[in-house]
């Protein structure tokens, strides 16, 4: 069993151009540098956006908050960048928004911003174990979408005539 990212692509960029959601990112503090399609470290997300792909220190708009769920990147991304430039307020609901699992990777990130069916994409850093056990251990819970395992249970394994 592993952890892999629930990456996030969201339909519109809230009436900016993608000129203008990178320095509506740059105004609230995120530096925008080309990079890779995945991020190589807890704190980065890769985004994908005209044509691109950058990597954002979702830290440096300062220290998150005290609590473990704070410092979570799906946190820090809904908290700093989602919520107050994209005007994502709940995940759960907002139609704006849509996930995909860690398994189907960057390409298909790509594929849906490069197709029309979204502005931008996020590439997630997987929440790690230990991350997960101090989310149970202070007796909280996950964000929503924060986490995707694998290998997947396969369907009808088991089946109980009643």
């Amino acid at each position: 069993m592993r952890i892999l990212p629930y990456n996030r692509v969201v339909k519109d960029l809230n009436g900016h151009s993608p000129e203008g959601f990178l320095g509506e990112l740059a105004r609230h503090g995120f530096a925008a540098l080309k990079g890779p399609s995945s991020p190589e470290e807890k704190g980065d997300v890769s985004m994908y956006v005209g044509g691109s792909w950058y990597v954002l220190d979702l830290e440096s708009a300062g220290a998150p908050g005290p609590e473990i769920i704070d410092s979570l990147d799906c946190n820090l991304l809904q908290e700093r960048i989602l919520g107050p430039i994209l005007g994502i307020g709940d995940v759960r609901t907002d139609p704006r928004i849509d996930f995909a699992g860690g398994g189907r990777g960057a390409k298909a990130l790509e594929q849906l911003v490069d197709g029309g069916k979204a502005a931008v994409a996020f590439s997630m850093y997987p929440v790690s174990v230990q991350e997960l056990m101090a989310v149970s251990d202070a007796g909280a819970i996950m964000p929503p979408k924060s986490t995707w395992f694998e290998p997947k249970l396969r369907d009808g394994l088991l089946i109980h005539e009643i």
